[in-house]
């Protein structure tokens, strides 16, 4: 399978297939094909994995697009204006992505849950508690919404963030949450209760444009 990347703001995922090859996709996620692919819809590994995807915002069922012929053509596109990261996976190299962050994928690459470890903590999140985890042997295409800024963290080193903003990290990093100190820094911060602390080692995608700020930014022209 040959890839492009092509667009901006508003990328599409350009995927060449021989027969045989396969992309895998959430139900909806195809933009555009040539003719001769051939579209299998399954829950890919059982009805658990298919409700385990949903608590993530992906679909229960996945759709995968098979070629039949050499040279065929598929798209994937984004839900907003962002960037379409590809991430190669091999066994024991993993990445951990964002709500509804999974765009496509080869075949051998697995889906499942990652749910944070402080579970009290998230459930006052609307974003970071329940996150995606890829694993397996090929390539991931993850979603990031508005533009990335790559990090790589040393063993011990810390980057505390709204939770919002985390696209994607290497599964090496660790995700915990510390609570804002200061009642009146919680009060009128405006930065809630609780932010996310990553520590290293291994690398951290952040994005510009997460849901939170854009439903702060609707919220302001509203007013």
């Amino acid at each position: 399978m040959q890839h492009t990347i092509i667009g901006d703001p508003f990328p599409v995922l350009l995927c060449n297939l021989n027969k045989g090859e396969r992309m895998i996709t959430q139900r909806g996620g195809m933009s555009w094909r040539t003719a001769d692919i051939e579209m299998e819809t399954n829950t890919a590994g059982g009805i658990m994995q298919g409700l385990k995807r949903s608590l993530t915002g992906s679909s229960f069922f996945l759709n995968h697009y098979i070629a039949r012929s050499d040279n065929q053509e598929i798209a994937f596109g984004l839900s907003m204006p962002g960037e379409i990261m590809a991430y190669p996976l091999t066994p024991g190299k993993e990445i951990i992505a964002q709500k509804m962050g999974f765009i496509a994928s080869t075949e051998g690459v697995n889906i499942d849950i990652f749910f944070n470890q402080k579970l009290g903590a998230g459930l006052f999140l609307s974003e970071g508690f329940i996150l995606e985890k890829f694993s397996g042997d090929g390539i991931v295409f993850i979603e990031i919404d508005g533009h990335s800024k790559e990090y790589t963290l040393a063993a011990g080193e810390k980057l505390v963030i709204d939770c919002g903003y985390l696209a994607a990290m290497e599964s090496t990093v660790t995700f915990d949450f510390e609570t804002v100190k200061g009642l009146k820094n919680i009060a009128f911060g405006g930065e809630g209760l609780f932010l996310g602390n990553l520590t290293g080692p291994g690398k951290v995608w952040l994005q510009t444009l997460p849901i939170t700020g854009l439903q702060r930014m609707f919220g302001d022209v509203a007013k």
